[in-house]
């Protein structure tokens, strides 16, 4: 008979670690401008201590409150895997706390990003291990399932798919298509050192403000 609902998929990732290791200290916002800022989430906040999180996704689908799919899921992860969980977004039970990061983290999982709540949030914060998430709950999980593995997903609005690299910062999370990841990086790295450079300007005093009131010219605000 078979068990509807329930998908456990395996996934071949296809992002070299020399590409993910480009967007390790690019800013999410400087990504999500050269995205055209269509992409991404505003209310998964980061829980762990420093705030960031990259890495391949590794999917999951389950029921609000119910974490059996997420148990395997760590047990299925490489090394580097972001583990994506849509949960529904509701926040009664949570779907991971200490034990379960605290496994995560000994097999090198790079961190869980969580459509829904964890618990254990006051010793998550003290560590480094990565864990975003959309709040927080002292209730425990169910273990009944169903759930799916590695398929497409959804959190706070952003679609992930296997294998897609994951982003995150005190800003919010992206996921980024392998297909387009060389190009984003390229035009990032440009846009962060337009940044500096700026700041740079800033800093000496020789910042150019002249388009500010071409723009309201523009607009017949000023003549």
């Amino acid at each position: 008979m078979p068990q509807f609902g329930f998908a456990i998929n395996v996934h071949k990732h296809t992002v070299s670690d020399a590409t993910l290791k480009k967007f390790a200290k690019f800013a999410v916002a400087n990504i999500s401008d050269v995205m055209n800022r269509t992409n991404g989430t505003v209310d998964l906040r980061p829980i762990h201590k420093g705030g960031r999180i990259l890495g391949r996704a590794l999917t999951v689908k389950s029921p609000p409150g119910d974490n059996l799919m997420v148990h395997k899921a760590i047990d299925m992860a490489a090394p580097g895997d972001v583990i994506v969980v849509d949960a529904g977004g509701l926040q009664r039970n949570a779907i991971i706390g200490e034990i379960m990061s605290s496994h995560a983290a000994k097999r090198k999982i790079a961190g869980f990003v969580i459509d829904g709540p964890i618990r254990d949030s006051e010793t998550i914060s003290k560590g480094k291990f990565a864990v975003f998430a959309r709040s927080i709950s002292h209730r425990g999980p169910y273990k009944e399932g169903p759930g799916e593995i590695n398929v497409p997903v959804t959190v706070d609005g952003m679609v992930v798919l296997p294998g897609d690299i994951i982003v995150g910062d005190f800003d919010g999370l992206l996921a980024i298509r392998p297909a387009e990841a060389e190009a984003i990086a390229k035009e990032v790295a440009a846009v962060e050192k337009k940044e500096k450079d700026i700041l740079a300007q800033i800093a000496a005093g020789t910042i150019d403000r002249s388009w500010v009131d071409a723009a309201l010219r523009a607009k017949g605000v000023l003549k």
